[in-house]
């Protein structure tokens, strides 16, 4: 069902709210009842102990459907401020916003002026209202930066293109242009893209200009492919990183890191060494993330670089190592695997790089929702998120995967609206062709005053991760317990260490085999359901799809 964005009112969109919170089916595990038995009082919690670096936990906003603070149905930068209070709250020191900058596109991934704000998104005082509240807060605050390709509305493109319909001048291109608009020869745009005179034979990547002229554009024709090759349009982006960074961006994350020389990693590595080195002149404490969608093979290489983080995609969707705990069964996908797949990782970015961060995550804006893939089960939905939030490096959680938000198939059902409450506050209408979504999990009002909710879950998560700073930024070592389905890792930073515990089985467990247990204390848990609780009793007792933190006395 398209989405009839101007035919919504104020009052449509409560009943879009409504639509949107329906569902065809309810989760396999329901939210906490009143009739369910009391809740144990959790006690272990500690000081937060949240140190001022690029160890964060990071919250993606796809700022188009996140909050509508003017009532167009469009999310926007203030409506972004409006809710610091709230990602605060739930333990994000770190956002990720989609692009911003004017573009024709309802995602912005094709950028007109990478020096201003999308009117539908506010100006350019809302997005330094937003950077000044989010350092109150502490949050770091990453901008999308699309350095691969431009708008065909950019005026980079535009001047080019009009060049590239006139003759030339018939003077020695090191000598001034004798036309009164720019010749071809003299135009420095022309070399800012790819184009030639005839179409390369088997590719759909090429498109017309004028009668004779053709340019590439990979992701659409109205996406002309950016040529890193010329140092001129590298300093371009330095520059924009400047402006930015000057604006109170505190970095940002690179959109298709690959694309830059398809099938050249080397050549993407060293424009990204070039950039990060600008970067790190201009603000040491700036933070890079790239988006290197390949194996894990392929895009740990990047981390030679330079580049802070690189999005570990061998975590992420249904093929990832995350869901595949969760869904899978035997040996390889067992808790334990995920336990001695977490030092691999560790490993191997190390060997590239003694500054490298893992930025792990479920899901994004190109994925199926992380609710979806877990088949709608709020134990799994639960349960994927207690993987995510410790492992170590800095994780990213999409916006709405709080929630167990729906979102599947085309592009535009992954970007659908946040559903702040009941009353349609803040809703957007979501991107133009998004079919109806049936959110089968409760609003994020409605979740906030459920103990046992998936939101409180990831909250309590967070908190755990920002109480002990070794979780994010500890070297992990895997120790030995029996079964397939528990697992235990020492985490060590800076002379500390905590133990993690996973009883990922379908059943409680009590655990003795852990050196030193006599001597630990429990530190923090996580279970699935608020009624249950972890146990030091001699042996540690874990309820099912639990996880335990334990440290020395």
């Amino acid at each position: 069902m398209k989405n009839t964005r101007f035919l919504l009112s104020a009052a449509a969109a409560v009943t879009a709210a409504a639509i949107l919170l329906s569902g065809c089916s309810t989760p396999e595990k329901t939210m906490s009842e009143s009739s369910q038995p009391q809740a144990p009082s959790y006690r272990y919690e500690h000081e937060l102990n949240v140190i001022d670096d690029n160890y964060r936990n990071y919250y993606q906003v796809f700022v188009y459907s996140f909050c509508d603070s003017n009532g167009d149905g469009i999310g926007d930068l203030a409506g972004v401020t409006s809710r610091l209070d709230y990602i605060q709250d739930m333990g994000f020191n770190g956002i990720w916003l989609s692009p911003i900058m004017p573009s024709d596109s309802y995602h912005k991934y094709s950028v007109k002026d990478y020096y201003a704000i999308d009117e539908q998104y506010g100006t350019m005082q809302d997005f330094e209202e937003l950077a000044a509240e989010c350092e109150k807060r502490g949050i770091k605050l990453l901008i999308d930066l699309v350095m691969n390709h431009s708008s065909n509305e950019h005026e980079w493109f535009k001047h080019a293109s009009k060049s590239l319909r006139s003759d030339p001048c018939g003077a020695a291109k090191d000598k001034p242009c004798l036309n009164d608009n720019i010749c071809p020869v003299h135009d420095k745009y022309i070399d800012y893209y790819y184009f030639t005179d005839e179409k390369p034979v088997g590719t759909n990547s090429w498109y017309r200009i004028g009668s004779n002229r053709w340019y590439q554009a990979v992701f659409s024709e109205q996406m002309p492919e950016l040529n890193l090759d010329n140092s001129a349009v590298r300093s371009e982006f330095e520059k924009i990183a400047d402006f930015w960074l000057e604006k109170g961006a505190g970095g940002f994350r690179l959109d298709a890191v690959k694309e830059y020389f398809s099938g050249n990693p080397e050549k993407n590595i060293e424009v990204l060494n070039q950039f990060m080195k600008h970067c790190k002149t201009v603000d040491p404490k700036c933070y890079v993330v790239g988006e290197v969608w390949e194996s894990f093979t392929n895009y740990t290489k990047y981390y030679s670089s330079g580049i802070d983080s690189v999005f570990g995609f061998t975590m992420a969707q249904e093929s990832g190592k995350i869901a595949k705990t969760i869904n899978g069964k035997g040996a390889d996908n067992s808790v334990k695997s995920f336990a001695q797949a977490m030092v691999t990782v560790e490993q191997k970015l190390a060997s590239y790089s003694d500054t490298a961060i893992d930025a792990p995550f479920i899901g994004n804006h190109d994925t199926n929702r992380g609710a979806g893939i877990l088949g709608y089960n709020e134990t799994k939905i639960k349960a994927a998120a207690g993987l995510l939030l410790t492992m170590s490096g800095s994780p990213f959680v999409y916006y709405g995967d709080e929630i167990g938000l729906s979102g599947s198939g085309r592009d535009e059902n992954k970007r659908a609206p946040m559903i702040w409450d009941s009353e349609g506050t803040g809703l957007t209408y979501g991107p133009p062709d998004m079919e109806r979504q049936e959110n089968r999990f409760a609003d994020v009002q409605t979740q906030l005053a459920d103990e046992n909710s998936i939101l409180n879950y990831y909250k309590r998560a967070l908190r755990i991760r920002n109480e002990n700073p070794c979780i994010a930024r500890g070297t992990t070592e895997v120790l030995t317990v029996p079964g397939q389905d528990i697992a235990a890792v020492r985490r060590t930073f800076d002379g500390d260490s905590i133990v993690i515990v996973y009883n990922y089985s379908d059943e409680s467990k009590e655990i003795t085999e852990i050196d030193g247990l006599s001597e630990m204390q429990i530190r923090g848990y996580l279970t699935v359901d608020s009624v249950e609780e972890v146990l030091l009793d001699g042996g540690l007792k874990m309820p099912a799809y639990s996880i335990a933190f334990i440290t020395g006395k």
